[in-house]
């Protein structure tokens, strides 16, 4: 995937600036489908309440936080169907899970059931494009923009680096919507790989 970005002409955003920035330009330009690949298997998300449950051991609160989601959930799906743009995930489930993708895997679940459209696939699909390493996680806003979002080593979130031009948005889009198309759906993925789990030990 790093094939499809030219580093030269990313900008470094620090975490304050890349949130300003997002907010700024999402939604600024009608008629964009928002495409997003998601790779890491652990993320740490200090500041989400329904993370910090689970990461205390408290798995019945972070799954009542989740449900907790569903109003502002569908508020952004209705946002989004007004400005014909839909919301598309691909997320890369590496078995066995870790106890992080087991967290998430209900929270996706969750956002498709509000409206976005979300599926899995395994690293095989993606191999090819990891010869030198992972493949980053990227999302593409409007009709030319591409953030690829930084992490630290622990997974928490760092900031961005963002590039503004229509080719790059248009061949991201393309390479994420043609791993979408080798996916499962979220739903049925969930029912049959994740719904009958014990809850994850930290």
């Amino acid at each position: 995937m790093r094939d499809l970005l030219d580093a030269s002409r990313g900008e470094k955003l620090e975490l304050d600036a890349y949130r300003e920035d997002f907010r700024g330009r999402d939604f600024a330009v009608d008629g964009w489908d928002s495409w997003k690949l998601e790779r890491r298997q652990h993320f740490r998300e200090p500041g989400d309440p329904s993370w910090e449950a689970f990461a205390r051991g408290d798995w019945q609160e972070a799954l009542r936080l989740i449900e907790a989601q569903r109003t502002g959930l569908l508020d952004l799906s209705r946002l989004a169907a007004r400005h014909r743009c839909r919301l598309l995930r691909v997320r890369v489930v590496e078995p066995p899970l870790t106890p992080y993708l087991h967290w998430e895997l209900h929270l996706l679940r969750v956002r498709a059931e509000c409206g976005e459209l979300i599926r899995v696939i395994g690293p095989d699909h993606i191999a090819a494009y990891e010869d030198t390493g992972p493949v980053p996680e990227l999302i593409t806003l409007n009709d030319d923009t591409v953030y690829e979002i930084r992490y630290d080593t622990e997974g928490v979130l760092e900031g961005a680096v963002r590039y503004v031009d229509t080719a790059t948005r248009n061949r991201v889009a393309a390479r994420i919507e043609n791993l979408y198309a080798l996916g499962e759906d979220i739903g049925t993925f969930f029912d049959r790989d994740v719904a009958h789990l014990e809850p994850p030990r930290r």
